[in-house]
């Protein structure tokens, strides 16, 4: 891959990696509901959902993913689903004090729950693998397929772990903000309405003809 090559998939990419969707509102919410550092740990299963992704699209097989309707559809439906269901939950979300003094009493949410929803919501979203299938293969040398691929995997993969950390700050900064209760209580609410309408979005999605 030429340095001309890579110095204009890198804007693209980071723009792609920034860009507000359902996994950086994840990091945003968690951020704000339990910290930078437990938001950031968490997102260690959207990595590894989006370096299974690359992996796949890589060795060919995302393109089957996408010409197939079935296949796109199943993973659509339930990746929907599971966005509705987090909005959910953030919508019924008790008040950051009774829910701060219930972690007290219980620990702290197992952060293998927050690792797996992190997972989930990545690799649910048929999307994601769209970008890896119809993105990537601009910049691939088809001389050095494997040696070039892998160099913008890596780089997604980097500037995703830059956006979580920025997102997570965001949020975490945004709970600072906010101080109150009723603020939190709405920041719930507007988390949860957002994550429930990315679900919809999703389900309106179609595969590319």
């Amino acid at each position: 891959m030429t340095l001309s090559a890579y110095l204009l998939f890198l804007p693209a990419c980071f723009a792609i990696n920034m860009a507000f969707g359902p996994n950086n509102l994840l990091s945003v919410s968690n951020g704000a509901r339990y910290g930078i550092a437990q938001a950031v740990t968490a997102a260690v299963g959207r990595l590894v959902a989006f370096a299974l992704m690359i992996a796949i699209a890589g060795l060919g097989m995302g393109a089957v993913l996408v010409a197939s309707e079935l296949a796109f559809d199943v993973v659509k439906w339930i990746g929907a689903a599971y966005l509705v269901w987090i909005g959910i939950r953030l919508l019924r979300a008790p008040a950051p004090e009774l829910a701060r003094q219930a972690r007290e009493l219980a620990g702290p949410p197992p952060m293998r729950v927050l690792v797996r929803q992190e997972f989930t919501v990545a690799a649910g979203n048929p999307k994601a693998i769209l970008v890896f299938t119809a993105f990537f293969p601009q910049f691939v040398v088809p001389g050095a397929y494997a040696s070039s691929y892998l160099l913008l995997g890596l780089t997604f993969l980097v500037f995703e772990v830059v956006a979580i950390a920025l997102y997570a700050l965001l949020g975490a900064r945004m709970r600072r903000l906010a101080g109150g209760s009723r603020a939190m209580r709405w920041f719930n609410r507007v988390s949860g309405s957002m994550m429930i309408g990315f679900g919809c979005l999703l389900a309106l999605t179609r595969r590319p003809g």
